[in-house]
């Protein structure tokens, strides 16, 4: 592409657009964008050595040149947004499956990467920024790609980076606390949700989650609202599930008739993520019944619910790094536990404080045991990040290691017959924060390991 908004990409003859995002601002590099070989320099204020235009608003002049430019292309490919505090990955995960195996040829962008006929690389930002998501765009024209599923982060929709992007189906999964060391409430938090729901184009299908306390919210006016869940109003009715350690089954009402879904994928939540599917697939013309017919081949994205077996005990790695994500999965595994719940649980550094002491009680309430630990403590003081976890804690049923690999292989080796070993809060990642650097480390491999060698 010509046109750039990192000074680092520039080659000669590019345009560059001076962003200003959240920690940075483009107008800082113009001078190394020129040094590189821009010829041109779109800002919002200055006056520059090379051709200058200066605009009101770099990231909408940039939104609006994107959108013309593949105006053409991108109105022949259907868009799916999912946003929500929990559950996105595994919803568009799941779509990006379903459709691929009925012959809809479908992207998937989100927190595990970018795919198209598998991966075709890793993502920075679970919704990257215009720039990027237009390469990609680019990427699914010449690739002849029909469907592209979504994650909408509430960063994305607070900072423009999805403006100007029409999506055909939007989809809200829930509400819970997160970032709110950037929206700083909840009432913010979710405002920036909703933007989604705000510029849906075609026909205008919105998803909801019914038994979320705010899904009314999500019900505007001008879309053709479609709820489900156990809510007795809701279109797509849960009357029942059964959980196993491995699967789900449940079953649902919709139009008066009475479907049963089994599912290689456990988890009540998961029932919530594969309505998301079952609801927009069916909206785009399918029949349930074809549907239902691709549940049991699909399965859950790398690092959400991911389990092994050690001895006679089942060992869980999944993402879980929210409250709510939190408390959801040690539910689940509460319905079928025959022994031990223990959990190995930490908080990211520089990130929203407030739900530190929230979580530390989920996980000792929960729990039989915990043992807390480093996530990604970045370049906050790792100590004040536990005090934040563990002095407010009632109960004593706690351990404290730093060290996260320790923790894995402590917790494996208190592991007695029918006990759960939850490793939460990294699930897919490969990597933790220390500072500013990024060190390649895995939960999944580190359990892996150590189960081999003992």
């Amino acid at each position: 592409m010509s046109i750039q908004v990192d000074s680092r990409k520039v080659k000669s003859g590019d345009t560059f657009v001076a962003i200003k995002g959240l920690n940075i601002d483009g107008h800082d590099f113009i001078d190394k964008a020129i040094l590189n070989g821009a010829t041109e320099i779109i800002a919002e204020k200055g006056d520059y050595s090379v051709k200058t235009k200066i605009v009101e608003n770099t990231r909408v002049y940039l939104a609006n040149y994107l959108k013309e430019k593949y105006k053409e292309d991108l109105s022949k490919i259907k868009f799916i947004g999912i946003t929500g505090t929990n559950g996105k990955t595994t919803s568009c995960y799941l779509i990006y499956q379903a459709l691929n195996k009925l012959g809809v040829k479908t992207a998937y962008i989100g927190t595990i990467g970018f795919y198209v006929d598998g991966k075709v690389k890793d993502l920075d930002n679970t919704t990257p920024d215009l720039i990027d998501l237009y390469e990609m765009f680019d990427y699914c024209i010449q690739n002849k790609v029909e469907v592209i599923a979504m994650e909408v982060s509430s960063h994305a929709l607070a900072l423009d980076r999805v403006l100007g992007l029409g999506f055909d189906y939007a989809s809200f999964t829930n509400l819970t606390q997160d970032h709110l060391d950037f929206h700083e409430s909840l009432e913010n938090y979710e405002k920036a949700k909703i933007k989604l729901f705000e510029n849906l184009r075609n026909d205008k299908i919105a998803v909801i989650n019914g038994d979320d306390p705010y899904y009314k919210d999500f019900c505007l006016e001008q879309n053709n609202n479609v709820i489900y869940g156990t809510n007795i109003n809701s279109d797509y009715r849960i009357t029942s599930y059964n959980l196993n350690i491995d699967s789900s089954e449940f079953t649902f009402i919709y139009d008066r008739k009475e479907y049963d879904v089994k599912l290689n994928i456990p988890g009540k939540y998961n029932v919530y993520n594969y309505m998301n599917l079952l609801i927009i697939l069916h909206k785009m013309g399918y029949s349930i019944e074809q549907i239902i017919g691709l549940s049991q081949n699909l399965t859950a994205p790398n690092g959400r619910f991911e389990t092994l077996r050690y001895k006679e005990a089942v060992i869980v790695i999944d993402y879980a790094h929210t409250p709510d994500a939190v408390e959801n999965i040690i539910n689940s595994v509460t319905e079928y536990k025959k022994g031990r719940i223990i959990t190995i649980i930490g908080c990211g550094g520089d990130r929203d404080k407030t739900k530190r002491p929230i979580m530390g009680t989920i996980a000792t309430e929960k729990s039989d045991f915990v043992i807390f630990t480093n996530d990604n403590p970045r370049t906050e003081d790792e100590k004040a990040i536990m005090d934040d976890i563990t002095k407010p804690l009632i109960k004593n049923n706690f351990t404290i290691k730093y060290n996260r690999k320790e923790a894995i292989i402590e917790g494996i080796k208190m592991l007695n017959q029918n006990d759960i070993l939850l490793i939460l809060g990294k699930g897919h990642e490969d990597y933790q924060i220390i500072n500013h650097e990024k060190i390649h480390f895995s939960d999944l491999e580190t359990a892996k390991e150590f189960i081999c060698n003992n």
